[in-house]
């Protein structure tokens, strides 16, 4: 399975990596239009909020707009989704996103663009298919 590794402690909460996946898959730079984010943890760090592809959105989707690909992946059908949020709602992680200027909900598909933004290294690829 292919995705997302995050290192925390690694983090300093620069932000790069929000908004370099939101200026890469919205054309948009503004942070809540991202699949990635980063929360300061109340103790000094950081909190890196990623989909682990679990896969509950996708069993939530009455649509079948979420589908798992052959390396791991879920991915969202936009032509399929009628945005009707119930896998935002459904995710148990919160790492499902909607953003109102947005037709469709969001995650991370671990495409690794914020890897290459990340100037500490707090964010891998792992898993297969890279």
């Amino acid at each position: 399975m292919k995705k997302l590794k995050t290192y925390p402690e690694k983090c300093t909460g620069c932000g790069a990596c929000e908004e370099m996946c939101a200026l890469a898959w919205n054309d948009d730079a503004e942070k809540e239009k991202s699949a990635i984010r980063i929360h300061e943890d109340g103790k000094g760090g950081h909190k890196i909020a990623v989909c682990d592809q679990c896969g509950v959105c996708r069993a939530m989707c009455s649509m079948m707009s979420l589908e798992t690909d052959d390396i791991g992946v879920v991915r969202l059908d936009q032509k399929s989704c009628t945005g009707c949020l119930i896998c935002v709602a459904e995710c148990l992680r919160g790492y499902m996103f909607y953003h109102d200027e947005l037709p469709t909900p969001f995650k991370c598909v671990a495409c690794g663009i914020c890897v290459n933004q990340c100037p500490s290294g707090a964010l891998e690829i792992v898993g297969g298919g890279q």
